[in-house]
């Protein structure tokens, strides 16, 4: 390709709204431009770039045995409604109606699309296992869409799954795809973390993310030195606390009783006015829970909830308040609370409603008493002695509670945020945490939408069952985000040789001549050896040729000189230094560099 022929509108100036690297140089390189709001146009040189990325991905999936397909992207409502995520995905699912009133999701996953397309087609367990894939356009209405390609509301990703006849067939394939998206990051020149994760939405058992490091990540890790334990704060757990006691330390036998506590709400107010530590309270929360798939008929305060029982889905309530109970100086997961509840979404209940259900203005709820709505309290409570508790009354607090004894819970879990200086489960190390942004994830689904959707097929026996689903996802516009912010410098990007949008770049400092003339030699004998060859042939400066091509990352610039004639310049845009070279002997040299850079980035 030649520059003449090429549109590369690059920018001198930083755009205001790029925060991030990758945001920025995008926009600055001409690779990508803004429609609107969380929506992205790919230019040419970007959408070089993306297809490679995307063909990296493609070629590990076929290299596993995974089948690809292409659904569309619009699908009926009502394959939606069976698997019940109709009612439970939320506001980011964007739902429309075409002219004869049928209901379509422009969709944000295919998990449903899959499953009704193959439980036609899937009748026997000698089909199984299947992995499938697409690579394909999805749309979730993110309320924030943010940091270029990072997180827009169109983007494109690779879903696989798989349907299996077992567990263990599960297992083996999850570990299969565990490898295969390591490849792939690797290929794409990525430094990559994986990282055990909630499955949220998604449902199912077991769960990984694949992240990268990133000043502005969505997501926290928690890291063990020592282990490797490594996991989104979504997820991770850490090793119990020693037993907490109250301020002092009152023999477990002593009744609990009232204290007068005028004004005083918050933690820091009782710490100060009691004069004790956070950590001898229990504070209690009030929870919402959207669309929350466990049974309540028998929890208290749910006697009158409204119950929907969805055609071939679980049954759900669409809100529903709990009273989460946790030490007084730890934070509350709302993830891990929202998947110990089986619940799409949880938030903080509003004073009104605190009101309501706990009958006390804010700051004063407690567990002693309290029936109006389930307790969900979290092991660290369990390991609390001679407590300090909200007494459901007005500048009332109880003091010498002990859990167990003085209130029960409904459910008893972990729902507790951990953070850097925790330690952790398995060799007892001090955490320590770092941002990150998620390109990949895999699920282990189980039965969740093969059940729902009544998948079938036969067993070795002639008996009926739904085959076990996983689900392997990777986003490929954030992965070529992450790839400009792990690999860039002052001047531009840097793109790794397997993903940059040509192989090698030719600039004669005047094309004209002979300057002219060996330019285009080289440029035909590189095509030739199938490399991928930007010739720059405008009438520019050679200052403003350079610029461009360190903005725009090729990975291998050969400069055509009349002064270094008969031999060229080559320089790699990762490097300080220059190497000159006989032209003659330069097609083979460069070739030679070029797939030698690319196979380095291929080998396990």
């Amino acid at each position: 390709m030649r520059m003449s022929q090429m549109l590369l509108p690059t920018l001198r100036e930083i755009p205001a709204e790029a925060v991030i690297a990758s945001h920025r140089l995008l926009l600055r390189a001409g690779m990508i431009r803004k429609l609107s709001n969380g929506l992205f146009a790919y230019l040419p040189l970007g959408l070089k770039s993306f297809r490679k990325v995307e063909n990296i991905v493609r070629e590990e999936m076929d290299t596993i045995g995974c089948l690809e397909f292409k659904p569309p992207v619009v699908v009926p409502g009502e394959i939606w409604r069976e698997s019940g995520r109709w009612e439970t995905m939320g506001e980011g699912m964007l739902r429309v109606k075409n002219r004869i009133d049928q209901e379509l999701v422009v969709s944000p996953t295919a998990e449903e699309a899959f499953t009704a397309l193959l439980r036609s087609e899937v009748s026997s367990y000698r089909q199984l296992p299947l992995l499938t894939y697409q690579i394909n356009t999805k749309y979730r209405d993110e309320i924030r869409p943010r940091y270029g390609l990072m997180r827009s509301r169109e983007f494109t990703m690779k879903d696989a799954y798989s349907y299996h006849a077992s567990d263990e067939s599960l297992d083996e394939t999850y570990k299969l795809f565990g490898k295969a998206y390591r490849q792939i990051f690797k290929r794409c020149g990525l430094t990559v973390i994986p990282v055990s994760a909630d499955s949220g939405a998604m449902g199912g058992s077991g769960s990984e993310e694949f992240m990268v490091e990133s000043e502005v990540g969505d997501n926290n890790l928690i890291l063990c030195p020592s282990c490797g334990y490594a996991a989104n704060d979504e997820k991770a757990s850490c090793a119990p606390d020693p037993i907490s006691s109250g301020p002092g330390s009152t023999p477990a036998d002593v009744p609990y009783a009232p204290v007068k506590t005028p004004g005083v709400k918050t933690i820091d107010d009782l710490t100060s006015f009691l004069k004790t530590v956070p950590q001898a309270f229990i504070k209690t929360l009030i929870y919402r829970a959207v669309n929350c798939e466990l049974d309540l008929e028998n929890a208290p305060g749910c006697e009158h909830l409204e119950r929907i029982v969805p055609a071939n889905s679980p049954a759900f309530y669409p809100s529903a308040f709990f009273a989460v109970c946790i030490r007084g100086d730890l934070d509350v997961n709302e993830a891990k609370l929202a998947a110990a509840l089986k619940s799409s979404e949880v938030e903080l209940a509003s004073d009104v409603a605190v009101e309501r259900v706990t009958g006390a203005p804010v700051g004063f709820a407690g567990p002693v008493g309290f029936t109006s709505a389930p307790i969900i309290t979290d092991n660290s409570v369990m390991l609390m002695h001679d407590t300090v508790t909200g007494a459901l009354t007005v500048d009332l607090h109880f003091e010498h509670v002990e859990p167990g004894r003085d209130f029960s819970s409904w459910m008893t879990a972990d729902v507790r945020t951990v953070k850097a200086g925790d330690k952790c489960p398995v060799c007892n190390s001090v955490f320590y945490s770092k941002k990150g942004n998620e390109l990949g994830h895999i699920f282990k689904l189980g039965y969740k939408y093969t059940k729902t959707m009544n998948m079938l097929y036969l067993d070795e026996d002639g008996k009926q069952k739904n085959p076990v689903m996983g689900s392997y996802g990777i986003g490929v516009d954030r992965t070529l985000a992450s790839i400009v912010e792990e690999h860039n410098d002052e001047d531009g990007i840097i793109w790794p040789m397997s993903v940059a949008p040509f192989h090698v770049v030719i600039v004669p400092i005047k094309y004209d001549g002979l300057m002219k003339e060996a330019a285009d030699s080289l440029y035909y004998e590189l095509t030739m050896l199938g490399v991928e060859v930007l010739l720059d042939d405008r009438a520019e400066r050679p200052g403003v040729k350079f610029k461009d091509m360190d903005l725009i990352g090729i990975p291998l610039r050969v400069v055509v000189g009349e002064k270094n004639l008969p031999n060229v310049e080559i320089k790699f845009r990762k490097e300080t230094e220059s190497s000159l070279c006989p032209i003659e002997e330069a097609g083979m040299k460069i070739s030679k560099l070029v797939f030698a850079e690319i196979s380095a980035g291929a080998q396990e």
